[in-house]
């Protein structure tokens, strides 16, 4: 089972850096939860293959750091689209 863990683990890693996707993303992808794909990524992966924790991280933390931006952009998308039916 332990192998299977750290295999999926090092899997999303590639996963997240490859398409240089979120966490959210990821875990529909795989099909697990999202507090799943972040342990995997930042605690069990630091153990496995640190280099590859480093990558994700830098990619996790240009997520957060963009995550208002695209929380902005949805929002004002569902408000024009609201707008829209109304009109």
């Amino acid at each position: 089972m332990k192998g299977y863990i750290e295999e999926r683990a090092v899997e999303l890693a590639n996963y997240i850096i490859d398409k240089r996707t979120t966490v959210r993303a990821a875990a529909k992808k795989f099909g697990i939860s999202k507090s799943t794909v972040h342990k995997d990524v930042t605690e069990r992966l630091m153990k496995i293959c640190p280099e590859l924790a480093d990558k994700v991280r830098i990619i996790l933390e240009e997520n957060k750091a963009e995550r208002h931006i695209r929380g902005g952009e949805a929002t004002k998308a569902k408000y024009q689209g609201a707008n829209n039916k109304a009109g």
